[in-house]
């Protein structure tokens, strides 16, 4: 599943397409993804101009005219493919294959924009969805409403990791994975977050001392900043619109590296691999307490 980098790179890519261009007509091959994509609601975009494209966690919000708002979750295999005038197609996501045949058979949703551009919707196991709205106000959207901190934000803070936990006897990882506690965050990146912050993920948070919560809100900025600048990790092979793939996942210091050598060159221990809320979690059992 995509994580915040990587819907952060989608978004930076589809701004350089599409800001300002209308919709002129919405082509539904198959709208039974995780919900049902509601034909109505979705025709009232057309005629309309997409003014701006936003995050939010791993959502993709996609601000037009009158007040509409397109929300987008990729799920495990959504993605988006941009179609320029000369009907040469753009990756902005996860892909398996730009060979035409793969490619049209699981095209779900076209947006078909000026100058026959086209905006695809593209989802293999359906999990995504596509939901709009007609609102002033985000906070009207279910999904987003319960949704923690920006990783990214000031809101993201020592202090406020600090009362998040307070009270609480969880584990550290699920408590990263949490989208109340903090929005955006995913499984390979919490993995190196607590590497980097020399913390296990199965600490329960009532015994992180005062040091190691900053070290790991220090530590998910700089993951994530580096992953954003790297253009994400290509586990399903992740590319941008100008094809450059994303290349984080050759800095992994411990997710997917069972059996390695630890990259901390003090330590000659090997990286274990254990399963946490059926979640596979990497972690060094020297570097990490």
């Amino acid at each position: 599943m995509p994580e915040l980098p990587e819907v952060e790179v989608v978004k930076r890519s589809l701004e350089k397409k599409i800001i300002n261009l209308i919709i002129k007509k919405v082509k539904i091959n198959d709208g039974n993804l995780r919900y049902k994509v509601n034909v109505k609601e979705i025709s009232k975009l057309i005629g309309i101009k997409i003014k701006k494209i936003k995050r939010k966690s791993k959502f993709l919000i996609f601000e037009f005219d009158k007040n509409f708002f397109m929300l987008v979750h990729f799920g495990m295999t959504g993605k988006f493919f941009y179609v320029d005038e000369n009907n040469i197609r753009f990756k902005t996501s996860f892909y398996y294959s730009l060979k035409k045949e793969k490619y049209e058979k699981h095209n779900r949703v076209i947006f078909i924009l000026q100058k026959n551009q086209k905006l695809i919707f593209h989802d293999i196991r359906k999990f995504g969805f596509i939901k709009i709205y007609q609102s002033n106000d985000y906070n009207d959207i279910l999904h987003l409403r319960n949704l923690g901190p920006e990783p990214l934000g000031k809101n993201w803070s020592y202090q406020y990791l600090k009362n998040y936990i307070f009270g609480r006897n969880r584990n550290i990882k699920d408590i990263l994975m949490d989208q109340k506690c903090v929005s955006g965050l995913g499984n390979i990146y919490v993995n190196e977050i607590l590497y980097l912050s020399g913390v296990k993920p199965k600490r329960k948070v009532s015994r992180l001392k005062n040091f190691e919560i900053k070290k790991i809100v220090k530590n998910t900025k700089i993951v994530l900043l580096n992953a954003i600048k790297q253009g994400g990790s290509s586990i399903k092979d992740f590319s941008s619109d100008d094809g450059k793939q994303g290349v984080f996942q050759q800095y992994f210091k411990v997710y997917g590296r069972v059996g390695e050598k630890c990259s901390n060159v003090d330590c000659n221990t090997n990286i274990t691999r254990t399963i946490i809320s059926n979640r596979a979690s990497f972690f060094c059992k020297s570097c990490q307490k």
